[in-house]
């Protein structure tokens, strides 16, 4: 144990144990701790080396009261009587009323004619803060900015031919390919009028504004299930025979399977009676429709 006093200041007995300096000294060389547990540990460790408290002020500028309160305090708690006793303001909460208020008004629509609320218009609305506001609404997981769509199914099958569909996904016949077949129709060709003109320092490239157009083309595209690659082709129309075409292109290249199941939906242009002359030739081939919608 070390025992230093100073009569000058009169700052009485302080004992330090091997274990409580070298834990100070960690304190007061640390820089993860807060700054507070760094300025504590040196003023203990201060005095403990026998300086006066007019020189702990002109070092480390703690004036005699602060370096008395913490000597205090090391001496009856030890070094537990140097953390903070201070527990931070608690974080304010809205009351009940408050929350139920602004969580009713976010699922309403604004009065403004607004597709959506905000933070602050919300705010606004009922004479709160928008933090507040914020807060209320991520507790509650709403999401007035959001927005998602959904379609309704008016299919009397719609299950089976669900079940059907998801089960050719997820387990797939052996031996078979599957494909999910899709057409983009009307997809315009287009030119610019002008030249592009590069870019140049202090310039980025510039694009003329008018454009020509070359007429449209359909795009039919099949995604193989298994492997995920696209078998895509393009044609001037969007008919019956072009998709027939198309249908005997993926037949050759599926020669290897024992059957072929193809997904698609319920465009007319699949319904046709040359569509079901081309299954009746090719019994491998099973159309497997989409439900309505």
């Amino acid at each position: 144990m070390e025992r230093l006093y100073d009569v000058a200041d009169n700052q009485g007995l302080l004992e330090l144990s091997d274990e409580q300096r070298e834990e100070l000294r960690g304190w007061a060389q640390s820089r993860s701790l807060p700054a507070g547990y760094v300025f504590r540990a040196r003023v203990i460790l201060a005095l403990a080396d026998g300086l006066t408290y007019r020189q702990i002020e002109q070092t480390l500028g703690a004036s005699a009261p602060t370096v008395s309160k913490w000597k205090s305090r090391f001496e009856e708690h030890g070094i537990e009587g140097l953390q903070g006793r201070h527990q931070g303001s608690k974080p304010r909460r809205a009351t009940p009323a408050v929350q139920g208020r602004v969580i009713r008004r976010a699922q309403q629509k604004p009065s403004d004619g607004s597709t959506h609320w905000s933070c602050r218009k919300l705010a606004e609305e009922l004479g709160v803060s928008k933090s507040t506001v914020q807060r209320i609404l991520a507790q509650a997981k709403l999401r007035p900015h959001r927005l998602e769509s959904y379609m309704a199914s008016n299919d009397p099958e719609f299950e089976s031919k669900a079940a059907d569909i998801i089960g050719l996904y997820l387990n797939p016949p052996q031996h078979a390919a599957v494909f999910c077949v899709d057409e983009k129709t009307a997809i315009q060709a287009l030119d610019r009028l002008d030249p592009v003109l590069p870019l140049s320092p202090g310039r980025a490239e510039r694009h003329g504004f008018e454009y020509y157009r070359h007429g449209t083309l359909s795009l039919s595209a099949a995604l193989n299930v298994k492997t995920g690659m696209v078998e895509g082709k393009t044609a001037r129309r969007h008919t019956s025979a072009e998709f027939i075409e198309f249908l005997s292109g993926l037949v050759n290249k599926a020669k290897w399977a024992r059957e072929i199941h193809i997904v698609l939906d319920n465009l007319s242009a699949h319904k046709t009676p040359a569509v079901e002359q081309f299954l009746a030739e090719h019994p491998k081939v099973r159309f497997h429709f989409t439900p309505t919608y």
